[in-house]
């Protein structure tokens, strides 16, 4: 299938998934924070990635995470569902039901903890692609799944008609230039820090975990670089960067947004499940430290900040436990 344009939008919020305190899903409090970051100014939201602790969530929640995500944005955002498996068949299954559920595309991550080789990886994200009509965006994060999609690969990736997109979080500048190069692929920062200079040299959006707490900047950024303003851009760039460190620094992102999240009373809990746990003690204040250079970003006001950190403490273990292999 051919895709003309940009299907996935370009300010692409990593969310999170907001959680009971007993580490069930909170329904009524994910439509109302998919609300609230289209409001802000996202275009796109990536529900079921890493930082919606995808894990540990279930199949049936992932499914129900793009069934609501569809019901809230109600056309305003693009809905791309996150995640998939170290297990081809699982990725497979779970993507085609992800499209009969309405998601606008699939960001596919390397197969973790696995290792396969190159002709491995090739094979994964073919087969996926071939398994449903939806856009694909590669998520190359090597960090994470032990391996990077090599260069060679994702030459060869390209060529697939749904593949259009890839997720960096390797943050290797020359690599990237090389492929846009070379290709016809979309690129989306998917590190908060490198945002601007992955715009600068023509990545086509975000995919971002601060966004959760304000879109609007980013919003800002992405505007000011496609009309060429490169001096907004950069001065809302630097306005973000201690929010961006607050978030992405001293704990996973998912563990600091929520925090925050939970701090501004947009969220009824910071619970994350485990094996993630909430902030030690002087983790939160690291974060609180970060947070008091916040200053001028817009939909990032602190003033009535309220963290709690025993509320954060500790995991949770739910009452089902998640597919993941």
């Amino acid at each position: 299938m051919t895709h003309s344009g940009n299907p996935f939008g370009q300010v692409l919020v990593a969310l999170v998934t907001p959680m009971t305190a007993d580490g069930e899903v909170d329904w009524p409090a994910v439509e109302k924070h998919i609300d609230d970051v289209i409001t802000a100014g996202a275009d796109g939201v990536v529900v079921t990635g890493t930082t919606g602790e995808t894990s540990t969530l279930t199949d049936p929640e992932k499914l129900k995470l793009v069934e609501i995500g569809k019901s809230v944005s109600a056309g305003r955002a693009k809905i791309i569902t996150g995640g998939g498996s170290n297990e081809t068949a699982h990725a497979i299954e779970l993507y085609k039901a992800s499209e009969k559920a309405g998601a606008d595309g699939i960001m596919i991550v390397t197969p973790y903890y696995n290792k396969p080789t190159q002709a491995g990886i090739l094979t994964h994200f073919r087969l996926v692609a071939d398994a449903t009509d939806l856009p694909v965006i590669l998520y190359d994060i090597p960090g994470r799944t032990g391996v990077p999609i090599k260069y060679e690969t994702i030459l060869r990736l390209a060529k697939h008609p749904n593949i259009l997109a890839v997720k960096d979080a390797k943050g290797d500048f020359s690599e990237v230039s090389r492929v846009l190069n070379q290709t016809d692929l979309m690129y989306f920062s998917g590190d908060d820090a490198n945002v601007l200079p992955h715009l600068a040299i023509g990545a086509t959006g975000l995919i971002g975990v601060t966004a959760n707490i304000t879109a609007t900047p980013y919003r800002t950024i992405v505007d000011a670089v496609n009309r060429g303003d490169l001096a907004t851009a950069t001065a809302e760039h630097k306005r973000l960067e201690p929010l961006v460190r607050a978030v992405m620094t001293h704990v996973p992102g998912t563990v600091a947004a929520k925090y925050i999240l939970h701090g501004l009373g947009r969220i009824s809990s910071p619970r994350v499940r485990l094996p993630l746990v909430g902030p030690e003690e002087w983790e939160a204040a690291l974060i609180e430290d970060e947070l008091d250079l916040v200053a001028g970003v817009p939909g990032a006001d602190f003033s009535n900040f309220r963290p709690d950190r025993n509320a954060a403490a500790g995991g949770a273990l739910p009452k089902v436990h998640g597919t993941t292999r």
